[in-house]
């Protein structure tokens, strides 16, 4: 959840429902990190949870790729670019499914590396000039050519390459 109340409830508001699941994604992959780091199998177990979850509410079944917001209880969202593809959520889930199957060895994360990977890399990058564009529409049309901006930096396409390398050595 992108925010909750002060005792961890769920509030039913358009803010207090809405789930970013790139940024679940994320924090899964940080929380099997860390247990890897640790040696902690209850952390890589936590991420690995959080990834399903995640996984379960974000990936579009008809089209494929991210959402980029959900409604926890499938209710309608304010945003309207809700149902947008952006970069960063993919990149973020290719490190998560990739990390979730070197640490279990579980098929199923490798199955929805695969799907997510091969999406976005179909879907995202520009095959002419490099790096990737920013915006997708729900069936994967480009939205834009943009490739940066205030939002769409040098961060996380690179972070994902260079993080996926250390997990496959």
């Amino acid at each position: 959840m992108e925010m909750v109340t002060p005792d961890g409830e769920i509030s039913d508001h358009f803010d207090g429902r809405m789930l970013t699941p790139g940024h679940a994604i994320e924090a899964a992959w940080f929380v099997m990190d860390e247990g890897n780091f640790r040696k902690d199998k209850r952390l890589i177990e936590l991420g690995c949870k959080m990834l399903q979850y995640s996984w379960q509410r974000g990936w579009d079944n008809e089209f494929g790729g991210l959402f980029y917001f959900r409604d926890v209880d499938h209710r309608p969202v304010q945003e309207y670019w809700h149902d947008m593809k952006f970069w960063w959520p993919h990149n973020e889930a290719i490190i998560a499914t990739l990390m979730a199957w070197r640490l279990t060895g579980n098929q199923l994360y490798s199955e929805w590396h695969r799907l997510v990977h091969d999406w976005s890399f179909r879907h995202f990058a520009d095959s002419q000039h490099g790096e990737w564009y920013g915006y997708l529409h729900r069936d994967g049309r480009l939205s834009n050519t943009l490739k940066g901006n205030h939002w769409k930096s040098f961060f996380h396409h690179p972070r994902m390459l260079w993080k996926c390398v250390q997990i496959l050595r």
